[in-house]
């Protein structure tokens, strides 16, 4: 696994002394005086320790921002190891942050020897944790999905209550952030695991043969119709039928599918008698049903049948924490035999996989990380293995005085400060946006003072929310 560590010390000589202690260690070490900014460092960087001291501003001489911090840190990375840094005989500070999950505690000045041992016991412990986790995430509900974000994890906690019944439910979410994942894992949870699962993607099937594909046909029923088949439907027949992309089912077919919901029988194209079929219908869409229905392309009937239960899968951006945990887990996953040399990812790419806003989601980053990973030179992966459009490093080519060959377009693209300063005002208001408007975290995850911060809203004209 990545060995950062993260100290949290508001003391500049103590956290200085830290940090020098671990120079020679093969490890990465990052810095932050308070609870703030250390959080967007675990967001950032999800180390696998942190050391940090429990009197953190604004509450130097207490313990109430540091035990608040423990608590934050472990919500995000549920396998990081916490030492807490206390005073000579201040047990009762070292119980109450052990009850709030950090795992061991050192009394200043730290003994080397002593903090050497629990770091390296911290590194074991925060490895077997995340190799239990990370597979079922941070909740027993969430049925193997890696995510630590709030919204995502009650997401699974309702697919967790609805997996029992027999309702119809719909998820409704951005291409790739795992719609088809969710309707297979509640299946596997559903009465009917045993049953079959089977997907049909009404995207990919024409006006012409969606009856057949869904309902079936008899031999002889149509040109071409050389034996009888089962339709999806018949073939899903004591399991689970998904229907994905269902905002792009032909229109003459959302009928004929809201029958069968109703009466449980379908009529095969050339049959003389329906046939009753037991399914659970699970839908997907990417599409706003809603606003379908308003313009007419889509049953109003139909929708109320399927979307008695709808879960809206969060796109990957706006998951707390989630780019950086699913990075590293898809990492894991491919980095095995002759990959097995990448062992992470350096400070540029884990900052590019953080501001990336992922228009593919989840799809879009595992292939990109498998990509990088197969790519990858060296041991951990960069910011140019990644690939990424607004953060790869172009190397001019060689001057061969090739000008007149160029196919240069009539555009007015090419104005590098404008370009630059659109970049600039759009990273500053996903900062703005990511920290809730918080100046202090802003300008840290910008890597800017604050009055540099202030200096550019006032640059950009940002207005800032009442």
């Amino acid at each position: 696994m990545d060995r950062t560590i993260l100290i949290i010390e508001d003391d500049d000589g103590v956290r200085s002394q830290l940090k020098w202690h671990f120079d020679d260690f093969d490890t990465t070490i990052l810095t932050e005086s308070d609870r703030e900014a250390a959080l967007i460092a675990v967001q950032r960087h999800q180390p696998a320790v942190v050391i940090q001291d429990l009197g953190l501003p604004p509450d130097p001489e207490g313990v109430s921002e540091g035990l608040r911090c423990i608590s934050d840190i472990l919500t995000m990375a549920p396998y990081c190891q916490i030492i807490v840094l206390t005073g000579r005989g201040d047990k009762e500070s070292a119980k109450m942050a052990i009850g709030n999950g950090a795992v061991d505690f050192l009394a200043k000045p730290v003994e080397p020897e002593q903090l050497d041992q629990l770091v390296a016991r911290a590194f074991r412990v925060a490895q077997i944790e995340r190799d239990r986790i990370l597979p079922t995430a941070s909740n027993p509900d969430s049925f193997g999905i890696v995510s630590n974000d709030p919204d995502l994890l009650a997401i699974c906690q309702k697919v967790a209550k609805l997996a029992p019944s027999d309702l119809t439910c719909t998820f409704i979410g951005e291409s790739g952030t795992g719609k088809e994942l969710f309707a297979n894992l509640l299946h596997k949870k559903s009465a009917v695991s045993t049953g079959p699962f089977i997907e049909v993607n009404c995207a990919t099937i024409t006006d012409s043969l969606a009856e057949s594909v869904l309902f079936g046909h008899e031999k002889g029923s149509f040109t071409g119709a050389h034996k009888k088949q089962l339709g999806k439907i018949a073939s899903a027949n004591g399991g689970t039928l998904f229907l994905d992309e269902i905002g792009d089912l032909p229109e003459p077919q959302q009928a004929k599918l809201l029958r069968f919901l109703q009466e449980g029988t379908i009529e095969p194209v050339g049959a003389t008698k329906p046939v009753a079929v037991d399914v659970r219908v699970v839908c997907a869409t990417n599409k706003d049903l809603r606003q379908m229905v308003a313009e007419g392309s889509f049953r109003e009937d139909l929708y109320h049948r399927i979307c008695a239960i709808e879960l809206h899968i969060p796109p990957l951006r706006a998951r707390q924490g989630d780019k950086l945990l699913l990075a590293e887990n898809f990492r894991q996953e491919l980095a095995t035999g002759p990959y097995a040399k990448v062992t992470g990812f350096s400070e540029d790419a884990k900052a590019a996989i953080e501001n990336f806003d992922w228009p593919g989601n989840v799809r879009q980053l595992k292939n990109t990380i498998n990509r990088a990973v197969i790519m990858a030179d060296g041991k951990l992966i960069t910011v140019n293995d990644l690939g990424l459009p607004e953060f790869e490093r172009k190397v001019p080519a060689t001057n061969t005085d090739q000008t007149a060959s160029l196919d240069i377009p009539d555009s007015q693209n090419f104005d590098l400060k404008a370009i630059r300063d659109q970049a600039e005002l759009s990273t500053i208001e996903r900062a703005l946006e990511h920290c809730k408007y918080n100046m202090s975290a802003a300008a840290k995850l910008l890597g800017v003072s604050r009055p540099t911060l202030y200096d550019l809203i006032k640059k950009h004209g940002i207005q800032q929310p009442n």
